[in-house]
């Protein structure tokens, strides 16, 4: 493995980091978006009990003592109860789309990561095709002298895909995966505000 990373040349190094990044990222991304910590199981039917039941102050309660993305969001809302539902959808809605760029947050680094690894390599096989020609220029064709170019070229090209590929898929799953919690804190959202709706103003 060492003598295939000296063999790459020097843009083997970026690829190499673009990989510890991505895989950081990755790891960092699965525990954040948890189901427990952006909608605790209970929790909404919890919430919309102390709203059926007017206890808004207990529903308030709950939200503040609770870390999760749709405690947040309920308790943007419940806070705004009594200004009018307008003032309540409006709150709802800018948390929500605060914690959904949070949800999605690195997702762009991801992205760029893919595409990076990919240019490295090419940059690599490049790279290892003029030291190929300068050394058919100068020395002629020397297998012995040639491999070393052959090497980079052929090792980082690799190097690149082998990162490029994985990060992309990861990026897919991660996506996938911050697109569907939004949209069930959405419909969570959109009960609540009925419920709402549905129950005198608080006096």
């Amino acid at each position: 493995m060492i003598d295939l990373i000296i063999k790459g040349g020097i843009f083997i190094y970026p690829i190499i980091l673009c990989s510890i990044i991505a895989l950081a990222i990755f790891i960092e991304r699965l525990w954040t978006l948890r189901r427990k910590k952006v909608i605790p199981p209970g929790f909404i039917s919890k919430v919309e009990e102390k709203v059926k039941a007017l206890r808004i102050s207990e529903a308030v309660y709950l939200c503040e003592n609770d870390n999760s993305s749709i405690a947040r969001v309920f308790l943007a809302g419940l806070k705004s109860m009594g200004k009018g539902m307008w003032l309540v959808k409006e709150a709802i809605e800018d948390k929500g789309g605060r914690e959904g760029v949070i949800l999605e947050r690195y997702f762009g680094i991801l992205s760029t990561i893919a595409n990076l690894s990919t240019l490295l390599g090419l940059l690599g096989t490049v790279s290892g095709m003029m030291k190929i020609f300068k050394v058919i220029s100068e020395a002629g064709e020397n297998p012995a002298i040639l491999a070393g170019g052959i090497a980079e070229a052929l090792i980082t090209t690799f190097a690149g895909l082998c990162v490029a590929i994985p990060v992309l898929a990861c990026h897919r799953i991660l996506k996938d995966k911050a697109e569907s919690l939004i949209f069930e804190m959405e419909e969570y959202c959109i009960n609540l505000i009925e419920l709402m709706e549905g129950v005198d103003k608080p006096k």
